[in-house]
Formats: C-alpha cells, structure tokens, sequence
C-alpha cells in the first residue's frame, strides 16, 4: 500500500515532503501562543481545502456553500456534547452522516436534474442560507444567542472530550491533514479517481464511454461533506462557541474555496501551501496595520480579492504548479 501511494514520487518531492512534516511537527516547541493560533487557522483552511478540493479539484462540481457542512458538523457534535454529554469522537458518528446526507440530497437534486455549473454553485449557497436561517430560529441549538460549550482549564488535556490547550488542538489538525493528503493521493489513483477526473475535464464524454457520471459525483459529494464535517467538530471543540451567523455565513465557505484556488486547484498539495500563504500573509497585513495605527474594517477581504485577483492573472493553475516547474519537482497532483 505504501509502496503504491509512493509510486511515481520524485526522490527529492518525498524528502521536501519529510522536511514539511518534521517542520510542522516540532512549530509547537518554539510558537508562542500567537504563532500557534496562526498554525491550527492554516491546518484548518488546508484540511478543509483538501476536502474541498475533492469535490471541484477532482470531480469537478463547483460548491460555494460548504459552510453548510462546518456548520452542520459543529452543530451536531456540540449539541450532543452539551446536552447529552456525549463526547465530540461519539459525536463524529453522527456528525459526519448528517453532513454527508445533506451532500447527499444536494447532489440528488443537483446531478438528477442536471443542474450544474454556476447553477449547482447558487444550489450549494442557497441551502447553506436556508441551514443559517434554520438554526437561527432552533432554540436547542442556541438560535441567535449562540451555543456554548462548557470551558475548562487546560491543567491537562482530555483528549476523548477535546477539552484541554491550543496545542493538542494543533496536531490533531496536523494529524487529520497529513490523513487527508495520503487519502486523497489514494483516491487519485483508484479506478473512480480516474472517472472523477474524466468527469471534471469532460461530463458528457465520459458519459459517453459509459462512466456512471451521477454516482461518482455523488461519492465526491458525499467525501467531501463528511470530511469537512470532522473540520467543523475541531472548530466548534476549539472556539467554544458557535453563532449561526459566523459558522453558516457565506465567507467560511469562500475561505475554504481560497486556499486550492491559491495553491493549486486539483493537486494535493495546493490547499496546503494556499492556507499558508494566506493565513500568513493576512496575519502580516494585520501586524503592519497595527503598527501604522490604521483600522480598516473588511481590509482582509479586500486583500483576499485582490490576491486571488493577482493568482488568476499571474499563475492561473495556483502558486503550487508553476513552483514545482521553477524548483524541478513533480508537477502532477
């Protein structure tokens, strides 16, 4: 198995892929706890790129309303949590069918009516809106005041609950992306990894040489909800809070879209560098903000624009294809 997700590696993209690791492996025994912050935001936009990324990287289906599935899953595992105490790994048994089902009848109505395109886009966002509205007025979900999990001290870390410090939070995210990035790698080597991509680059042609176009996207539907959902668990266990507005609201979803967009839409490692380039940059605006005593509210949405403004005009395939083609490493997802 191995052996097989090796295959074909450049030597020297497995050793810069090593370096990475060991890098992220050891950022905690040197970050403060500001520089920690950064690095769970960027473990989370890469882990939740990768999932995304499965849907329109690699079949193709453009969704702008994957909030929906953060929402769902932190939504469903924290209520479990905070009125039945079951803890958020139990909770995940739920969590991740219940977005996976809400993936599932988006693409049923999507995929059997043929609805695609900037038209499947609008669908995603406009459930998400309906999930926002919905829980806005679910009174055992907090409604607009908000649900609130219990807060402890991190004097040790219970990891079976997810209560405990930053740093527990931080390699579970680190574990859940390497996870992810050897899945994904897997899936792109399967038999349906191949119909997902005859798919993305021509529906209809693939139709035509007899793929199962409507199962298949389902399945990437399906993956990539279920996946994003376990992102949403992690986010609601880390912030403690969650208000219908901020975890259901149209800019989480673009967020997510960002990093693959940046990196590298449909290669592995595109979501990764798109969230570190982001994040970091965005959080070096805020420093130099800061600094020159200017506070301007949307100033990190203006700069998000404008960087995938300049990624579009400049390196259209990402940041993370035309490095592989200046630094000599594989170019391929």
């Amino acid at each position: 198995m191995i052996a097989r997700l090796v295959e074909g590696v450049r030597p020297r993209a497995l050793i810069a892929l090593a370096v990475l690791l060991v890098l992220f492996v050891a950022a905690p025994f040197v970050a403060g706890d500001y520089l920690l912050t950064v690095l769970i935001l960027i473990l989370y936009f890469a882990f939740a790129g990768q999932a995304w990324n499965i849907m329109m990287g690699f079949a193709g289906q453009l969704s702008l309303g994957h909030a929906l599935y953060v929402g769902l899953g932190a939504y469903t595992a924290a209520a479990l949590f905070v009125h039945f105490g079951i803890g958020p790994w139990l909770g995940l048994l739920v969590a991740v069918p219940v977005a996976a089902a809400a993936g599932a009848f988006i693409g049923f109505l999507a995929f059997r009516f043929r609805v695609a395109g900037a038209y499947f886009a609008i669908l995603t966002i406009a459930v998400a809106e309906f999930a926002r509205v919905g829980f806005e007025h679910l009174n055992w979900t907090g409604a607009t005041a908000g649900l609130f999990l219990p807060v402890t001290q991190y004097r040790h870390n219970d990891l079976w609950n997810l209560r405990g410090h930053p740093v527990m939070f931080y390699y579970i995210l680190l574990g859940a992306t390497v996870l992810a990035f050897v899945a994904c790698r897997a899936l792109l080597q399967s038999r349906m990894g191949y119909f997902w991509l005859a798919i993305r680059e021509d529906e209809e042609a693939a139709r035509a040489v007899g793929i199962d176009t409507f199962r298949y996207k389902m399945i990437a539907v399906v993956i990539s909800a279920g996946m994003t959902a376990f992102a949403g668990v992690i986010f609601a266990f880390y912030y403690n809070n969650l208000f219908p507005e901020q975890v259901f609201n149209i800019s989480q979803s673009i967020l997510i879209v960002l990093a693959p967009f940046v990196g590298g839409l449909g290669t592995l490692f595109g979501p990764i560098l798109g969230a570190f380039l982001l994040e970091t940059i965005a959080e070096g605006m805020r420093i130099l903000l800061a600094l020159c005593g200017i506070d301007l509210p949307g100033t990190n949405q203006l700069f998000f624009g404008v960087v995938l403004l300049a990624v579009v005009v400049a390196v259209p395939e990402g940041v993370w294809p035309w490095l592989c083609s200046r630094i000599g490493l594989e170019q391929k997802p």
